[in-house]
């Protein structure tokens, strides 16, 4: 009785339509300092190299590199199973 007659309407059911206008990102709207675009730039650049490191010793010796990483896989593909 806390909304009285209005209470009985009919709502609105399912998730509400989306906007046509797009959201903006954040890094659109915050102004980068000069220092934290070096930082950005150098996780990026960091994350590259770790990530070509990995696909010059997997082209090198694929055998070997899935060898090494086997346990990791076993130990991730056993949590899924699980589930």
């Amino acid at each position: 009785m806390k909304e009285g007659i209005a209470g009985l309407e009919p709502k609105p059911k399912g998730r509400p339509s989306m906007s046509k206008k797009p959201k903006k990102d954040d890094q659109t709207k915050h102004e980068w300092s000069r220092e934290e675009q070096l930082k950005r730039e150098n996780e990026l650049l960091r994350l590259e190299n770790s990530y070509l490191k990995k696909l010059r010793a997997f082209r090198e010796n694929p055998d070997a590199y899935l060898e090494k990483h086997k346990q990791r896989w076993h130990s991730n593909s056993k949590k899924k199973d699980t589930d």
